[in-house]
């Protein structure tokens, strides 16, 4: 008759990839229940959802009941998830959000909106709570890409505070200055006006409990950066670049604000979008239309994750044309890139959270 005890000794064996611990240590299973002679089920509590290595793990605890145990056990093993988080702060600022995630580029044209919207709907799929905030306030997307032109969010009262209630679509929340004015109106504003706009969908939008917060935003270096990292506290930073040298220039210098003493946000990893083209006649043929592996080569030199490579497609454009991103349709082979892509990017954001300073808001001294 097989013990829990026995059962938690042959587990203990088995490590965490990514965390480098084994999953006793790491307070990940749970729910041991033993069955006759040689039946046990348990339940592993994974860090996200997106666990690309949900199977290795599965497979690596039966092996280690069946060799430390039993060789004819006959082993169950569900997996769960509870996303992990690293705040430290007085959780003053998005008190219900785990983990915030920037989504940023160097440069505008590299499809860094695209990006955040499939990311967040991929990661929504699998199973994770996301929101995605739309900073670009001069070039808002999310409400085309959405298929939300001309919705209004609605007002709702939290603790005796009215508060904007974010729009929901494909499972996930979202926010943008564009479902607030008139898409065809102009946004003339100064930097302090933005900024402010910026920290009232921070305070004043009910997001409330979140795996992850995308924050889609504008390119560059520049006010909205320094106002978003002194407002929320940021987990990391999701670069986004195409192949070109033109861009890798801008995305390293977008690497370098993050990365500077007076910010410090991790840099989860680099995205090359528009990687390579491939006509659906000639499924095996890639066109390196931009250059080949300018992202992966940038990720190397800054030394930094590369999270992985998405195609130049057409149903991609389309898809946030019309209002039904990539992520929500049929075309499996470019879904699969933005499910890979979460993959990465949510096991980045583990690793962060377990071997890394806490997350807090910046305090820049100007």
């Amino acid at each position: 008759m097989m013990t829990k005890e026995q059962i938690i000794h042959a587990l203990s064996h088995v490590e965490e990839p990514d965390l480098g611990k084994d999953l006793v240590t790491l307070n990940m299973v749970k729910d041991i229940e033993i069955d006759g002679e040689n039946k046990v089920s348990f339940t592993v509590v994974l860090t996200t959802p997106a666990c690309p290595l949900k199977d290795l793990i599965r497979n690596a605890c039966i092996n280690a009941v069946k060799h430390f145990v039993n060789k004819e056990a006959v082993v169950t093993v569900n997996m769960t998830a509870n996303v992990n988080s690293n705040r430290k702060d007085n959780k003053g600022a998005l008190p219900g959000v785990r983990n915030v995630i920037m989504v940023a580029s160097g440069k505008g044209g590299v499809g860094k909106s695209t990006v955040a919207a499939n990311l967040a709907i991929s990661l929504g799929q699998g199973g994770a709570a996301v929101g995605l905030m739309d900073a670009d306030v001069y070039g808002p997307s999310v409400p085309i890409m959405f298929g939300a032109r001309g919705e209004r969010p609605m007002m709702v009262s939290v603790d005796g505070k009215a508060m904007i209630s974010p729009l929901e679509k494909f499972g996930i929340k979202f926010m943008s200055i564009g479902l607030l004015v008139d898409e065809k109106q102009a946004i003339v504003w100064r930097g302090p006006m933005v900024s402010s706009a910026l920290r009232q969908f921070v305070t004043d939008v009910y997001w409330g409990d979140l795996d992850y917060l995308i924050i889609d935003m504008p390119p560059g270096t520049g006010d909205v950066q320094l106002t978003l990292v002194q407002t929320v506290p940021v987990t990391g930073a999701v670069m986004v670049t195409t192949p070109q040298d033109v861009a890798l220039l801008d995305a390293k210098k977008g690497i370098a604000m993050f990365s500077s003493p007076q910010i410090n946000v991790p840099i989860i990893g680099l995205v090359e979008n528009m990687a390579y083209f491939t006509p659906k006649e000639l499924p095996d043929n890639k066109y390196y239309i931009f250059g080949k592996e300018g992202g992966k080569r940038l990720a190397s030199e800054m030394d930094i994750p590369f999270l992985g490579q998405i195609p130049l497609v057409q149903g991609i454009r389309e898809g946030g044309d019309y209002g039904q991103p990539v992520m929500t349709g049929d075309d499996e082979i470019t879904k699969k890139a933005f499910i890979d892509l979460a993959g990465a990017t949510a096991r980045g954001i583990a690793m962060r959270n377990a071997n890394m300073a806490p997350t807090k808001i910046v305090e820049i001294m100007v």
